[in-house]
């Protein structure tokens, strides 16, 4: 049995039609394993109706903060928004989220993280960065403003594993989609590569060379505890 996992985690499922597309493509003939669902984006419905047919596809919850006052919400307030967020995915989905995570990554702000692990607790679930999982968020095309698709080749995503994979469970973020007139973001014609990369089929044969076996966030309770 191998001594090295990899989740890969698509966030931003619910985007826009063409997000969910991709996403699901990358799952259903690439390496992604797990998915993060905006509960009040556009093609949220859409999403976890692809999530009911992918039922190894491990559907988590994705945090945006974007369009709440969220200066204004006291901390208070921002505990309500993460519980009313995780109630809509509840309703949305008839289940709890496998983990949570942020659009942004907002929730690794200090002022916002208490309330996010106290959500992550009540619930039981892991938060990225927050589960004895280590993070790998070099797999991205795009840097000060510039598009770098070369960072999203089979190459560099190849350098990303043999380099950043050892022992335990790590976790790859990646954003594949396709472009479309919903999607609200500066990260468009990057997707697209993403998604021919993690579905190129040397993927499989890389990850086998270098002894790491694919996992998701719906298996992680079987391989590490939650951290509290």
């Amino acid at each position: 049995m191998s001594s090295k996992y990899l989740i890969v985690n698509a966030d931003d499922f619910g985007a826009s039609r063409g997000v969910n597309r991709g996403i699901f493509e990358a799952h259903s003939r690439g390496i992604v394993t797990s998915t993060s669902l905006m509960v009040d984006a556009s093609g949220c419905e859409e999403a976890v109706l692809l999530a009911r047919s992918a039922p190894r596809l491990a559907l988590g919850l994705h945090v945006d903060l974007a369009s709440r006052d969220v200066k204004g919400l006291g901390s208070a307030g921002l505990l309500a928004e993460l519980t009313r967020q995780i109630g809509r995915f509840v309703d949305l989905v008839g289940r709890p989220p496998s983990h949570i995570d942020s659009h942004r990554d907002v929730h690794r702000d200090p002022r916002r993280l208490p309330a996010f692990l106290d959500l992550a607790r009540r619930w039981g679930v892991p938060l990225r960065g927050h589960a004895r999982v280590c993070l790998l968020s070099g797999f991205y095309g795009q840097w000060a403003g510039e598009s770098h698709p070369e960072q999203l080749s089979v190459e560099s995503l190849a350098r990303i594993l043999e380099t950043g994979v050892g022992e335990g469970v790590h976790e790859l973020i990646c954003h594949p989609g396709y472009r479309d007139a919903q999607l609200i973001s500066s990260y468009r014609d990057e997707r697209e590569v993403e998604v021919a990369t993690l579905c190129d089929p040397r993927m499989r044969s890389i990850l086998d060379d270098l002894g790491i076996e694919l996992t998701s966030h719906g298996a992680l309770r079987r391989l590490v505890p939650i951290a509290r």
